[in-house]
């Protein structure tokens, strides 16, 4: 229930911290509200449900996350090479979380990542079948959002090449050479 303002400055104090306990001062995935994920479609149909897919990759213990990503994986690049509308949406999110050190699975997204800026699966069959681009879901144009959503991005490959664990290192050498860094 709202009350009338008094007039008078409020003594409440506004600038405590509302971020979980141990988390970075910068929350991540801050961004996800401004995406209208109610309005684009994943491979299940509304793809309503991958801000909580994303935020599990980013708190959840290993296999929580790891579930997730699975998850997700399914939902935006199915089979490893098949985008969907939300691809695009999704990549900035998997590039944040690729650069946390908390989240347990970077070097599985940034091979989700790597995927991504492979898929060529709808272009290539839009060349053999031309008449797919006159449909009113371009999958086509999903493709290249995606893609381009991956190379817009592609400065953080260095940094991620540089980490100490072998196994993101290898993933970035892989997405690098997919970007043709």
């Amino acid at each position: 229930m709202r009350t009338a303002s008094t007039g008078q400055q409020s003594t409440e104090r506004t600038d405590r911290e509302t971020r979980p306990v141990g988390a970075p001062r910068a929350t991540p995935l801050r961004a996800l509200g401004e995406v209208p994920w109610q309005e684009i479609r994943d491979s299940t149909g509304c793809a309503a449900g991958i801000p909580l897919l994303l935020n599990k990759i980013a708190w959840g213990g290993a296999d929580t996350a790891g579930a997730a990503l699975d998850e997700l994986r399914d939902r935006v690049c199915q089979y490893g090479f098949v985008v969907e509308q939300a691809t695009a949406a999704t990549v900035p999110f998997l590039w944040e979380l690729a650069q946390l050190p908390h989240v347990t699975c970077r070097a599985r997204i940034i091979e989700l990542l790597k995927n991504i800026a492979d898929a060529r699966q709808w272009e290539n069959t839009a060349t053999a079948y031309p008449k797919l681009l006159n449909h009113r879901e371009n999958h086509v144009v999903w493709e290249r959002a995606a893609r381009q959503a991956v190379r817009a991005r592609r400065g953080v490959v260095r940094q991620l090449q540089a980490e100490q664990d072998a196994e993101i290192a290898r993933a970035s050498t892989e997405l690098a050479r997919s970007l043709g860094e």
